[in-house]
């Protein structure tokens, strides 16, 4: 029996004994409930492997050669996704992707096992001579091809053993894309050890988005590339309903996508779990806010159509961008274009990030967001800390806050995907108590619910040696294990490097800081 088959058996038993109804659900301990929670997993884990291992046989017996004698034909289907959808009930994509991975699992397996099989000789082929008088050469075997495995092979050995699920392993495949001439098969196996080990407790988006930073990394020219297809990808759709409802719905690419958040962000902020930390004078204004019965929604509605409405009267003559939402692009100082356009580096050379959003932006773009609003610089010290402004204030302010947001990137709170428009500074010491000091390195941005969760729940942010960790309360881990807290910012990680030794820690020399529209990370390199 395969290890897939034993895990599988045992996770299922574990499950069982829970019970089979929510009142024996209800029974349980806290203790039992956590407890629970591993062998659920695991069982989901690997019946999806199952269901994998299922949808790559279907797929060997519905191959086009086949025709009509096909499996998913012969039962009706017009394609074996449509017949892998039916058996699991998943979504048409979904059952795609474990499809995809199915048949991955069997190639590889059926490669590795010719691999080391040994291969039988080829009859050997007589060489004549036409020369009179020259002796015939032996006869030359002709050469073996070599059997070649899928350099996507780690993926699904681990898959297979159960370390993670397809769907894991459909996220790092598409995150790190298809070959090309600059990223080789070998570059991408190389890549992958690595990164099956560090997928092992993640889930699929986290997946995609290290995955993904990888490719950036090893493939920094082909970001341009993706940029264009992003914007081929763009859709907009605007219909009324017979009700008179009018419905939207759009793709937009990240360029575009954030200043649309960060617009919504503007509008709606103060109504997002109820406006806290004001200034006297503001009293007012934040009584108003809380006093407003409109929900979100209806503000943000609201808000929009106000803008359509102010666009639409506009001065053609006017050219605006005094006011506008902020989207910053951040960027180390290794990557960071001149300011001339004649002087701009290949785009191999170059790229940044917007902020809050995984994917990358090339030096084109850089550019152009530089011309068009200029920089800001934050300096950092060595220890990637932007500088302080000590004990003058009880609130940070706004330049602090642009350093923390380039610094974690968002809720730096294990999991969580807030960015930083969605976060409050947090004082990791109180600020009423000595040294409570309104430093960058007393501080970090958490989202509301985690920020509340903090304060109410008897969790800690400690920082040691610059590193920062979470320490839960004892009712949630008696032991108190420390939780690392790493930052959002994939700039500010160090890039992926092939020749790394394995396990090794790679340490960040930052200086400053520039922020095109309002934000560049830098780094020396």
């Amino acid at each position: 029996m395969s290890n897939v088959a034993v895990e599988l058996t045992r996770a299922a038993t574990a499950v069982a004994a829970l019970g089979g109804s929510s009142a024996e659900f209800a029974g349980l301990s806290d203790a039992e409930v956590l407890a629970a929670r591993g062998p659920i997993a695991d069982l989901l884990r690997l019946s999806s492997t199952a269901a994998t291992l299922l949808a790559g046989t279907i797929a060997e017996r519905s191959r086009p050669q086949l025709g009509q004698s096909g499996m998913a034909a012969r039962h009706g289907f017009g394609t074996p996704t449509l017949m892998v959808q039916h058996a699991t009930g998943l979504s048409r994509i979904e059952a795609g992707r474990l499809l995809a991975v199915g048949v991955l699992m069997r190639d590889t397996e059926t490669a590795e096992r010719q691999a080391a099989e040994p291969r039988p000789a080829m009859p050997a082929v007589p060489v004549t001579s036409s020369v009179p008088g020259i002796p015939l050469a032996p006869p030359v075997p002709p050469p073996l091809a070599p059997m070649v495995v899928p350099w996507q092979a780690p993926i699904v050995h681990a898959v297979a053993a159960g370390t993670f699920s397809p769907g894991v392993g459909d996220a790092l495949l598409r995150g790190l894309g298809t070959l090309d001439q600059a990223v080789t098969a070998e570059k991408l196996a190389a890549a992958l050890r690595v990164l099956v080990v560090e997928a092992a407790g993640m889930n699929t988006e986290q997946a995609f988005k290290r995955a993904r930073r990888v490719r950036d990394d090893l493939d920094a020219a082909g970001i341009l590339t993706r940029e264009k297809q992003a914007r081929d990808d763009t859709t907009w759709s605007l219909w009324r309903r017979a009700d008179g409802m009018v419905t939207l719905h759009a793709l937009l690419p990240p360029e575009q996508g954030e200043t649309w958040l960060a617009t919504y962000d503007a509008l709606t902020s103060p109504r997002r779990g109820g406006v806290r930390f004001v200034d006297p004078e503001r009293a007012v204004w934040a009584q108003s806010v809380k006093d407003d019965p409109r929900t979100v929604d209806q503000i943000a509605a609201d808000s929009f159509t106000q803008l359509l409405k102010l666009g639409a009267d506009a001065d053609p003559n006017t050219l605006f961008g005094g006011r506008r939402p902020v989207v910053r692009v951040i960027v180390t100082e290794r990557d960071r274009p001149a300011t001339a356009p004649a002087t701009l580096p290949a785009p191999t050379a170059s790229f940044g990030y917007l902020e809050g959003n995984p994917a990358p932006v090339s030096g084109e773009t850089i550019s152009r967001h530089l011309c068009d609003t200029g920089y800001l610089g934050i300096l950092f010290d060595q220890a990637g800390q932007p500088l302080n402004v000590g004990r003058d204030q009880r609130l940070f302010t706004a330049d602090q806050r642009q350093g923390l947001a380039v610094r974690d990137g968002g809720c730096r709170w294990p999991g969580c995907e807030q960015p930083p428009s969605w976060t409050e500074a947090h004082h990791i010491e109180n600020w009423q108590a000595d040294p409570g000091l309104s430093n960058i390195d007393q501080a970090m941005l958490l989202c509301a619910p985690h920020h509340l969760l903090l304060h109410n729940r008897h969790w800690k942010i400690l920082l040691r040696d610059g590193l920062y960790w979470l320490q839960p309360p004892v009712e949630i881990d008696p032991d108190q294990t420390l939780i690392a807290l790493s930052s959002k910012n994939p700039l500010m990680h160090e890039p992926f490097r092939l020749d790394a030794p394995p396990g090794a820690t790679l340490q960040l020399d930052l200086a400053s800081v520039d922020l095109p529209g309002a934000g560049w990370h830098r780094r020396q390199p």
